[in-house]
């Protein structure tokens, strides 16, 4: 899939989400979150980014949290788990409480 497909892809996701009366601004915070969640598990997989030296990042993202648990479930289920997880993690302390203590 090209970037601008992936472009075209969630501003069709945006107009859907408007319909049900999401504001544009959450439409974008909550992209955020999701971008942030996935970026921190392609950054614990390989190859991994030769500035670390050390080779393996390892996730701040509690497991049960991470973007993979997010790929085990669908439907209702995914919502419940998407809210609860954005919960837990903003009750963290440091960095990931800060960005996601609001969420």
């Amino acid at each position: 899939m090209s970037p601008t497909q992936i472009v075209q892809k969630l501003w069709n996701y945006r107009n859907v989400l408007r319909e049900d009366g999401m504001s544009y601004g959450g439409y974008v915070e909550q992209l955020t979150y999701l971008l942030f969640l996935k970026m921190a598990d392609e950054r614990s997989k390989p190859p991994y980014l030769p500035a670390s030296g050390a080779g393996k990042l390892p996730s701040q993202i509690p497991k049960e949290y991470n973007w993979q648990s997010l790929l085990k479930i669908d439907g209702d289920e995914i919502f419940d788990h998407y809210r609860h997880l954005l919960e837990e993690i903003g009750k963290k302390t440091g960095l990931l409480g800060l960005l996601f203590g609001r969420a």
